[in-house]
C-alpha cells in the first residue's frame, strides 16, 4: 500500500509540476522553503544537539494560532526540551517564526520517505504532534517504525472530507493505526474519526483549541486605527474578514444602500488569500466607491464612506475589536466558511453565510447561544441595516459571543496533559517535579 501511495504521489507531483512552477512565478508561492520541502534539513534545526525534541506540525495560520498556547504550556512543563514547529503555507511559516523563533520553525517535507527520513534522523523527536487532520501515511508509518509516538490534536473531520475518507476507509485503518492518540474537537468529530478507521480506544474528545486563541489587542495597525476612531468622524465600521471570490461583490452591493443611511460608514475588506489582493483592488477601482489600500495607509485621516482593502497579512484579527458588525467570509459561497472566534473574543456581533460546514460545531454552539446571525446573499444587506438600526440587539449578540468564548475553555490543558502522558517516563517525572 505504502509503495503504491508513494508512486502515485510522486507521479502527481511530476504531472502537476508545471502548475507549481506557474504559481511560483506568478505569486511567489512555494518558492520559499523549497529545499526544506524536499528533505533538506536547515542548519538552524541542527544546532541543539543533545536536547530532547518534540515536533509539532501546524499547516497554516489557523493551526499555528491554535497550537500556540499548547506550545507555551509544554515549554513551561519541559524547559529543557526543544519544541520545533513545521508549517505548509508561507503565511503559517511567517506567523510561526514570529511566535516560536526562526530557529525552531521549518517547512513540512513532502510525504515521501526520502524527504521525511532526514528530519526524523536529525530531530530524533520523542513525540510528533499533528494539528487537525494531517493524516500523512508515510510520516505516520516511518514514525511508528522508529518508535516515535504520534498524536493528532484538535482533530476534526469536515463534512467535505468525510465522504472521501469513508471511500478509502480500508486503507485509512492501516494509516490511522499508527497514531497513538486522537484528541477530537467535538463528540461528532470523535465519532467520525472512528467511522473512518481510527481505533476507538485511542480517540478522546479534547475540545477545540481555537476557542482559547487570544488575539493581541495592541498591534501597530490596531493602535493607528484606534487613534483614527477617536480622531476621524467616521462609522459605523463593518469588518469583512477572510472573504473569497464572489463575496466582495456582495459586500460592496451591501455597502451602497448602507451609505445612504450611514454616509460615514467604513468597510474593512480582508481577502482570505494574498494572491487575490490585486483582483479585489481592481474590483474596488471599478466599483465607483471610495477606497484605499491598507499598505498605503500610514495613519493619515481615514475617509468616511470608504472601503479599506486590507492587503497585508496578520492584521485582520486585531481589527475586529473596532467593528460594529463583523462578517466572516468563505460562507456566502460554498467554501465551508472560516473561523468566527477571532471576532467573538472581542464581543462583536457576527454575521456568516449559510456555508459553514468547516466550522459546523463552532457555528452550532454560537447559534444555540444566540451569538451570531446566519444570512444569505439576498438577506445580507437587510440584516446589516437591521442590526445597525438596533444598538441593543448588536450589544446582546456581542455579549453572547463573549460568553460562549468563556464557557468553552479547557482544551489547552486537556491537550497538554494527554501529550505529556505520551512522553517517556523521565519527561512525566520532570513535569510532576
Amino acid at each position: 500500500m505504502y509503495f503504491a501511495y508513494s508512486v502515485l504521489l510522486s507521479l502527481a507531483l511530476v504531472l502537476s509540476a508545471p502548475w507549481w512552477l506557474l504559481e511560483m512565478l506568478r505569486h511567489g508561492k512555494y518558492r520559499t522553503g523549497f529545499s526544506e520541502r524536499l528533505g533538506t534539513v536547515p542548519a538552524r534545526l541542527t544546532g541543539a544537539a543533545g536536547r530532547e525534541t518534540l515536533w509539532i506540525h501546524a499547516v497554516s495560520v489557523g493551526e499555528v494560532m491554535a497550537v500556540t498556547r499548547v506550545v507555551e504550556e509544554l515549554t513551561s512543563h519541559l524547559p529543557e526540551w526543544r519544541i520545533v514547529v513545521s508549517t505548509t503555507t508561507d503565511t503559517g511559516q511567517k506567523l510561526a517564526r514570529e511566535r516560536f523563533g526562526q530557529n525552531n520553525v521549518f517547512y513540512f517535507p513532502l510525504d515521501l520517505g526520502w524527504a521525511i527520513k532526514p528530519y526524523l534522523q536529525a530531530l530524533r523527536p520523542k513525540l510528533i504532534v499533528l494539528a487537525e487532520s494531517e493524516f500523512w501515511p508515510n510520516l505516520l508509518r516511518l514514525a511508528h517504525d522508529e518508535g516515535v509516538p504520534v498524536a493528532v490534536v484538535n482533530a476534526r473531520v469536515s463534512d467535505r472530507s468525510l465522504p472521501r475518507y469513508w471511500r478509502f476507509r480500508g486503507l485509512l485503518c492501516r494509516v490511522l493505526g499508527n497514531v497513538n492518540e486522537f484528541l477530537a474537537q467535538s463528540a461528532e468529530d470523535a465519532r467520525r474519526l472512528v467511522r473512518i478507521g481510527a481505533p476507538a480506544e485511542r480517540v478522546k474528545v479534547g475540545g477545540n483549541l481555537k476557542f482559547e486563541v487570544k488575539t493581541p489587542r495592541s498591534t501597530p495597525l490596531g493602535e493607528a486605527f484606534a487613534a483614527a476612531v477617536v480622531r476621524d468622524p467616521f462609522g459605523p465600521v463593518i469588518v469583512a474578514g477572510s472573504t473569497l471570490e464572489g463575496e466582495e461583490t456582495m459586500l460592496l452591493d451591501c455597502l451602497r444602500p448602507m451609505l445612504k443611511s450611514y454616509p460615514a460608514s467604513v468597510m474593512v475588506l480582508a481577502p482570505r488569500h494574498p494572491e487575490r489582493f490585486g483582483a479585489v483592488a481592481a474590483l474596488l477601482q471599478s466599483s465607483g466607491l471610495r477606497w484605499q489600500r491598507r499598505s498605503q495607509w500610514t495613519g493619515q485621516p481615514l475617509e468616511a464612506g470608504a472601503v479599506i482593502l486590507l492587503d497585508t497579512i496578520g492584521e485582520l484579527a486585531a481589527l475586529y475589536q473596532f467593528a460594529d458588525i463583523a462578517f466572516v467570509g468563505g460562507s456566502l459561497v460554498p467554501r465551508g466558511g472560516h473561523n468566527v472566534l477571532e471576532a467573538a473574543q472581542f464581543g462583536v456581533p457576527i454575521l456568516v453565510g449559510p456555508h459553514t460546514e468547516n466550522f459546523r460545531d463552532i457555528v452550532d454552539i454560537f447559534q444555540r447561544a444566540d451569538a451570531l446571525r446566519v444570512v444569505t446573499p439576498e438577506s445580507l444587506a437587510s440584516e446589516v441595516m437591521r442590526l445597525l438600526d438596533n444598538d441593543e440587539e448588536r450589544a446582546r449578540l456581542g455579549r453572547n459571543a463573549r460568553a460562549v468564548m468563556q464557557e468553552q475553555g479547557g482544551a489547552t490543558l486537556r491537550t497538554v496533559d494527554a501529550l505529556l502522558a505520551l512522553l517517556p517516563e523521565a519527561a512525566v517525572a520532570e513535569k510532576r517535579a
